[in-house]
């Protein structure tokens, strides 16, 4: 038989295991999520570079293609897990959340090139800082590391920023995503 002391330090054993498989389930989709969204914004990047003049079409497809690959990774996660990811809330949440960005960048900030590629980085990093408040502090980490590192990129960098953001939002998106799959 145990005593009250016993039950709840096993109750507490209990709950700290069943929070640690809730991150590692988050962090896992995550970090899928997080290589997919990195590549895409390398690409994203690299094309702005090399094509300036198609940079709106290339990051469209970007954002087309980042939608579907996250509604694809969550139909994987739900057909493994049973646990749906991203459900139509989700995506209304997202399109809502990226018409959002484009009323603010293109409407109310009439943003040069440069500044909407300083302003998506940050703006949807902050949302993952602000998840991690909740789900982790890697989210936190890694957003904040590369909105840092883009920040320097947007005051020091030059005619190379394109580039540089490929390597730190679309390289930092990749390498966070493979942190997470560690942790």
């Amino acid at each position: 038989m145990i005593d009250s002391r016993q039950a709840t330090e096993a109750l507490s054993d209990i709950d700290q295991i069943v929070r640690r498989v809730r991150q590692s389930r988050i962090y896992n989709l995550a970090s899928l999520t997080m290589m997919l969204w990195g590549g895409l914004a390398f690409a994203g990047y690299v094309g702005a570079h090399l094509w300036p003049r198609t940079g709106y079409y290339s990051w469209a497809a970007v954002y087309v293609v980042g939608i579907a690959g996250s509604i694809a990774l969550s139909a994987f996660n739900y057909a493994r897990s049973g646990v749906r990811t991203f459900d139509s809330r989700m995506l209304s949440a997202f399109v809502l959340y990226i018409a959002f960005g484009i009323f603010f960048s293109a409407v109310l900030g009439h943003f040069t090139p440069r500044q909407l590629g300083t302003f998506w980085p940050i703006y949807i990093l902050m949302m993952y800082a602000i998840a991690g408040l909740w789900v982790g502090y890697a989210f936190i980490a890694i957003s904040l590391s590369i909105i840092a590192l883009t920040m320097i990129g947007y005051f020091f960098i030059g005619g190379w920023f394109d580039l540089w953001m490929a390597v730190v939002n679309g390289g930092g998106l990749v390498l966070g995503g493979l942190w997470m799959r560690r942790s």
